[in-house]
């Protein structure tokens, strides 16, 4: 049997090894989740699925610190990073079972005609089946409380495919779900390959995909699902920032250097492009370099880490390639724009590469921000909207009229201001559209998505 060996994203040291399904397995796995949805007096009730939820948030409190540092070891986020991100999964847990009390409907009036007359109609929720969620590693346990908690607060069955290097916050959410209460059939784990996900993506017993990752891949699953299923899809950005000559750079640089290097630039919306006026690039480049020179980069697990490593070396291979691309461009590499080892790479700021680099293009995924300056502000949007990717955005100025102009004119389905593009909470409304991706995530928003309504009309 295969078995599917986990190491640290820093040093590469073996972690833990799983035994991979086999498809034979991994379909019997689908047949049971199926079979369980498909028996509608074994449903879980609305009280039970609160239950499990709230017994699960204990738990994850209770054991936080253990999950953060494994998460930091498999994954590579800064453990005082990787602990905030288990508050959130609290929250977020929290957030879940109280969103249960509202997956309801509505009443759809009658009596505005003739042929609605003597009729009343009301709307309800019902979990629409199996979902098969595919995740991502860079918040290995949070995404999941999106994908999966979500789905068993729905009232779905949930199959979870997570990502090859960070297996372990999957497992352990799945132990702790199961010792909550929740039964062995409404959440499985899949530990198979991308070729094996894609044929269960296909089968008609998925009624729902939740996918987080790349577009490329994630494009290509939907197109694979079988007619009637649904999906949503979390890709990302090549996230953009406009500095007006009124920021104030005192709160926008600190604020810029934790969005573009929060967990070595692994983040669908990190900054990675910032457009600066030119009567203030001066001042702002020399702080923003500064602060990236001075971030502490390392081993994930100790708490003074700012910085941790790439998932994996051949990211450290690609972010460089990319790097030297820009640089035979023109771009000027102010600090970084090297290696560290083989599995880190210094903060990199990179002042006016070309606009057709793949770092102006392309997601980098690594901590490498760019700095652009401009004079005209029409041509800065312009520059800013270019890539097709359209996830989110962000704008420091302190003039209300220009944020008020440039909220809607900036893509992105969320601009920031005054704040940087990575800015999340667990219970807001967050996605892409365009290549960015497909659907509304957040808590309830992706529990609703998760249901369908059905009406029931009465003829009196």
């Amino acid at each position: 049997m295969e078995r599917l060996s986990v190491v640290a994203a820093y040093d590469r040291s073996p972690l833990a090894s799983y035994p991979s399904l086999t498809e034979e397995a991994a379909f019997a796995a689908l047949q049971r989740a199926h079979s369980a949805f498909a028996d509608r007096s074994a449903w879980l009730t609305p009280a039970d699925r609160k239950r499990v939820l709230e017994r699960l948030r204990s738990l994850v409190a209770e054991r936080a610190e253990a999950l953060a540092i494994q998460a930091a070891r498999e994954g590579g986020k800064p453990l005082v990073d990787s602990r905030v991100e288990l508050q959130r999964a609290t929250n977020g847990i929290e957030c879940a079972a109280a969103a249960i009390a509202r997956l309801t409907g509505t009443e759809v009036p009658m009596g505005l005609d003739a042929a609605s007359m003597g009729r009343w109609a009301m709307t309800y929720r019902e979990p629409r089946g199996v979902v098969l969620a595919i995740s991502a590693f860079n918040h290995p346990f949070n995404l999941l409380i999106h994908q999966v908690v979500t789905a068993i607060a729905a009232g779905c069955p949930v199959l979870v495919k997570p990502a090859s290097s960070t297996p372990m916050s999957c497992m352990s959410l799945i132990e702790l779900l199961r010792e909550a209460g929740l039964p062995d059939a409404w959440c499985q784990p899949l530990l198979v390959s991308a070729d094996l996900a894609g044929k269960l993506v296909a089968d008609p017993r998925v009624a729902f995909l939740s996918f987080v990752g790349s577009a490329r891949v994630g494009w290509a699953l939907r197109s694979r699902l079988a007619p009637g299923s649904a999906c949503s899809l979390e890709h990302g950005g090549v996230a953009p920032v406009i500095v007006d000559e009124t920021a104030d750079l005192r709160d926008a640089v600190p604020r810029l250097l934790k969005g573009g290097f929060y967990h070595a630039g692994q983040v669908c919306v990190s900054v990675q492009r910032i457009y600066v006026h030119a009567s203030v690039r001066g001042a702002f480049v020399e702080d923003f370099v500064a602060g990236a020179r001075k971030l502490r980069v390392g081993d994930p697990t100790d708490s003074a880490t700012e910085v941790g490593p790439l998932i994996h070396p051949r990211e450290v291979e690609r972010v460089h390639e990319w790097v030297g691309a820009a640089k035979r461009g023109g771009a000027q590499v102010l600090c970084g724009g090297e290696p560290l080892g083989e599995t880190t790479y210094a903060p990199t700021v990179l002042l006016n590469p070309p606009d057709d680099a793949m770092v102006s293009t392309e997601e980098v995924f690594g901590p490498v921000v760019c700095v652009y300056d401009y004079e005209d502000l029409e041509v800065a949007i312009g520059r800013a909207n270019a890539p097709s990717s359209y996830f989110q955005a962000a704008v420091f100025t302190q003039r209300l009229d220009r944020a008020l102009d440039l909220g809607r004119r900036l893509h992105g389905t969320t601009v920031m201001i005054n704040d940087h593009t990575a800015f999340r909470v667990d219970w807001m409304p967050f996605g892409g559209h365009q290549s960015s991706g497909l659907g509304v995530g957040g808590i309830e928003h992706s529990m609703r998505d998760m249901t369908i309504e059905r009406m029931v009309v009465f003829r009196m």
